[in-house]
């Protein structure tokens, strides 16, 4: 984690996500893992909120809907076990990236605005 300098957010937290292969090379594993320090990190510093983009759905290749689903699962095992962070925001690149969060989150009730 860092300070945000210049930007509107005072910290980052770095997440460096899995390279898909497939899906058989544990990517699932890893990718949540990226979700849970994160937000470990926001809960450790006492930060109400945190932002998300679709992690390694780039130029790492992992598929948009499934990424979704991992990224969701995570933050909700988070906030299920913790009251902290407050809000949590899906910054989706593309269109298709925010319809595979819906979705994601869809089933659960969940407010995707």
């Amino acid at each position: 984690m860092t300070g945000g300098y210049r930007l509107k957010a005072p910290h980052v937290i770095h997440a460096v996500g899995p390279v898909w292969h497939g899906g058989g090379a544990g990517e699932a594993d890893l990718l949540a893992s990226c979700y849970t320090r994160a937000l470990q990190l926001a809960t450790e510093h006492s930060l109400t909120s945190i932002a998300f983009p679709a992690i390694s759905t780039g130029i790492y290749g992992y598929p948009k809907d499934e990424a979704a689903g991992v990224a969701v699962a995570a933050v909700l095992r988070h906030l299920g076990a913790r009251q902290s962070p407050e809000t949590v925001v899906f910054c989706c690149f593309d269109e298709a990236a925010a319809a595979f969060h819906r979705a994601a989150l869809d089933p659960l009730g969940g407010d995707d605005e």
